[in-house]
């Protein structure tokens, strides 16, 4: 047999394959961005034309390969505007690996482009080194923050703290664990149903705890948290050196931001957030709505039904997600995009972020309709009841005190 050519699919060596299309479309991409270049096309136009297709791991990896490749002035720029704000490992690598690339090929890269890293606090050596870690944030808007350092410093290793963007530091725990306990330790979070935990700049997660302390100053986990304050500041750095969530998380253009906020109804079904779903008590009342349009007489036509039921959902997200709350929901939905993007999941971080900015004041229309996030919660919640109600009436054989579902299903998923 003979030898296969390479294909742009196989990657540089190390690089996970793309799939054929995948990689005739990113050959197709390098050939507009190098046509671009050479047209002289502004930063930004260049940025939206490549940011466009980005999120995916592999791809973004390839895509930064791809670029190392045209050697031409704008292309440090260029790479650093795509991939200069995260901070995910793989990407900040491959990023640094071809700015060096291109320097040895004698394209002028600036010196101070690429944003520096923090900066480690200076340790004895063999000390251990201080991290942090964060839990995603629940619908309730509840989130672990959980310092990890040398025992020396707080006396003991672990300060796991239960923050609320509601209640301040609801608990605050300092722990001991040993070597052979970690792996226990790290369990019982995933018995709680949370997520594997996200590592973050450690000045980041003492500005989240700053801030809890600071919501409710008399909140139950205050006093242990002040109490080691000074020695946290000195070991895991100041709250001031670490930027707001928004800052960190690359700014969407208009077109992704209307992209990524159409898709962002996807998130309802994602595992991460089926805690931010509305519980059987908030949604029965609107159960029983649906159930009076269904019956109603005054319904002619399966048309003017959906648009009865569309209007009972829409009702429910205004009672559910009031006008007054939702900046406490923007807040959620930017952390929540910045854990996502420390996991490396940057579609779904993008469509957090998107239904995120979307919640900003002012920022949708009167005819825009509802925040689709917000919007497909309320709509997957309805449906998972129904679907409950029915299969409780079957397996009973009797019709539900609360509700009877009827056998149609009951709302047309847009």
């Amino acid at each position: 047999m003979g030898r296969q050519k390479k294909v742009l699919g196989a990657g540089p060596q190390g690089l996970p394959p793309l799939q054929p299309e995948a990689a005739a479309a990113l050959q197709e991409l390098a050939a507009q961005v190098a046509l671009g270049l050479e047209e002289g096309r502004d930063l930004e136009t260049l940025r939206e034309m490549a940011a466009a297709t980005s999120g995916d791991l592999a791809w973004d990896l390839h895509l930064i390969a791809a670029l190392s490749g045209l050697a031409h002035p704008g292309v440090p720029g260029l790479l650093t505007a795509l991939f200069g704000a995260g901070e995910d490992k793989p990407r900040r690598k491959a990023l640094k690996r071809a700015l060096h690339l291109l320097k040895t090929r004698g394209v002028p890269v600036p010196e101070n482009l690429l944003p520096r890293e923090e900066a480690a606090p200076l340790r004895a050596p063999g000390r251990a080194p201080a991290l942090a870690h964060l839990s995603q944030v629940l619908g309730n808007g509840e989130r672990y923050v959980i310092l990890e350092g040398p025992k020396e410093i707080l006396g003991g290793n672990f300060l796991v703290s239960l923050v609320s963007d509601q209640e301040g530091i609801k608990e605050c725990h300092l722990l001991s664990v040993k070597s052979r306990e970690r792996r226990e330790f790290w369990d019982h979070f995933r018995s709680q149903g949370l997520a594997e935990p996200a590592t973050a700049s450690p000045a980041y997660a003492v500005r989240l705890l700053e801030k809890a302390q600071e919501l409710k100053p008399d909140a139950e986990g205050v006093n242990r948290y002040r109490s080691l304050r000074q020695k946290i500041w000195q070991e895991w750095g100041h709250p001031d050196d670490a930027p707001d969530t928004e800052a960190l998380l690359p700014a969407l253009n208009p077109g992704d931001q209307s992209r990524f906020l159409d898709q962002s109804r996807d998130l309802a079904r994602h595992p991460l957030f089926f805690s931010w779903l509305p519980g059987p008590e908030e949604i029965t009342p609107w159960l029983n709505k649906l159930r009076e349009v269904q019956e109603s007489p005054l319904v002619l036509s399966e048309q003017q039904r959906q648009a009865r039921l569309e209007d009972v959902v829409e009702e429910a997200v205004l009672a559910l997600y009031p006008l007054e709350a939702r900046d406490l929901w923007r807040g959620r939905l930017l952390t929540m995009a910045y854990f996502l993007h420390l996991r490396g999941l940057e579609t779904e971080a993008r469509l957090a972020q998107a239904a995120a900015q979307d919640l900003t004041a002012g920022s949708r229309g009167p005819l825009a309709g509802e925040n689709p996030f917000l919007q497909a919660l309320v709509w997957e919640a309805i449906q998972m009841a129904w679907e409950f109600l029915d299969k409780t009436r079957k397996d009973a054989a009797s019709p539900s005190p609360l509700l009877t579902p009827g056998t149609e299903p009951l709302l047309i998923r847009r």
